[in-house]
């Protein structure tokens, strides 16, 4: 199971990137800043993901 939970952590890390990608190059009025918010959003789901993910393989 911990294989899922690293794979789920790198999409979350390819949308957080794609988001900011959409929102830098200012896609829309408000998209660069959804896109930063996306960003951190996903950034931080990633991040705990890998942790998680690290956790269980070791326990």
């Amino acid at each position: 199971m911990p294989s899922g939970l690293i794979s789920l952590a790198v999409v979350f890390f390819i949308i957080a990137i794609l988001a900011y990608v959409l929102g830098a190059r200012g896609v829309a009025g408000m998209s660069a800043g959804i896109g930063r918010t996306l960003l951190f959003v996903f950034l931080v789901l990633a991040i705990i993901f890998v942790i998680v993910g690290f956790v269980n393989r070791t326990v």
